[in-house]
C-alpha cells in the first residue's frame, strides 16, 4: 500500500495550487484502489463553530447525484405513507419506526418527518442527532411533502455541516463520473457553502479547499479560480 501512495502521489506537487478541474483530473489520475472511489471535498472555513451564529449547515442537490444508493425513512401518520411508498421511502411508519430506532435499527441514510410527528421524533433525538440524521426543517426534511422530500434526497442531495476544527467534508460523486460531472458537483457544494456564510463569521471565509479520493492523496485547490 505504501508503494502506492509513493507512486500516485508522484504527479502531485505538494507545493503547488490547481484550478478545480485540474484538481479533480489529478485526483482521478492517483486513485488506486480496485473499487470505485468517491471524490470527497475538504473546505476550512473561516469560523468557529462553538458559536451557534457561526455554525454553518445545509443541504445541496447535486447536478450529477452522488452515485450513492440512498436509503430513506419517512415518519408519517396514515395518510402520508402511500405518498411516501411511491416516491421510494425504504422504511415508512409512525410509532414502529420510533420504536426501531430506539432499538438501535436505524438502517436509513436520511431521516424524514411530517410536521405533526416532530412531537414523536423528539424522543429519538438524542439517537439521531449525533448520526446527522435528525430531521430538520432548515434541511427540508421536515416537511408535508414527503413525496417531494424523498425524490430530493435520491436524487443527489447532499447535506453538510462543518466540524468543531472549521472543515466541511463531503463527498461529490464516483471517481467513475466524467470529470465534467465532478466539477459541475463540485461547483454546486461550493457555491452552497459560499452562500451559507453566517453574518457573524469575519475575515476570511474560505480559507482552503483539498480534493482526494477515498484512498488517494489530497490536491489542493487554487480559490482565486474557485472564487
Amino acid at each position: 500500500m505504501g508503494k502506492k501512495i509513493a507512486a500516485a502521489k508522484k504527479n502531485i506537487d505538494k507545493s503547488k495550487f490547481y484550478t478545480l478541474q485540474e484538481a479533480i483530473d489529478l485526483a482521478k489520475e492517483a486513485h488506486f484502489a480496485k473499487f470505485d472511489e468517491t471524490l470527497d471535498i475538504a473546505i476550512n472555513l473561516g469560523v468557529d463553530p462553538r458559536h451557534s451564529d457561526q455554525m454553518v449547515r445545509g443541504m445541496v442537490s447535486l447536478p450529477a447525484g452522488t452515485g450513492k444508493d440512498v436509503r430513506v425513512a419517512v415518519i408519517c401518520k396514515d395518510d402520508k405513507i402511500a405518498d411516501a411508498k411511491a416516491a421510494g421511502a425504504e422504511i415508512v411508519g409512525s410509532v414502529e419506526v420510533i420504536d426501531d430506532i430506539k432499538a438501535g435499527k436505524i438502517d436509513f441514510d436520511v431521516c424524514i418527518a411530517t410536521p405533526d410527528m416532530m412531537g414523536v421524533v423528539g424522543q429519538v433525538a438524542r439517537i439521531l442527532g449525533p448520526k446527522g440524521l435528525m430531521p430538520n426543517p432548515k434541511l427540508g426534511t421536515v416537511t408535508a411533502d414527503v413525496a417531494v422530500a424523498v425524490k430530493n434526497a435520491k436524487s443527489g442531495q447532499v447535506e453538510y455541516r462543518v466540524e468543531k476544527a472549521g472543515i466541511i467534508h463531503a463527498g461529490i460523486g464516483k471517481l467513475s463520473f466524467s470529470n465534467d460531472d465532478l466539477l459541475r458537483n463540485a461547483k454546486a457544494l461550493i457555491e452552497s457553502v459560499v452562500k451559507a456564510k453566517p453574518a457573524a463569521a469575519k475575515g476570511t471565509y474560505l480559507k482552503k479547499i483539498c480534493l482526494s479520493s477515498t484512498m488517494g492523496p489530497a490536491v489542493r485547490v487554487d480559490l482565486s479560480t474557485v472564487l
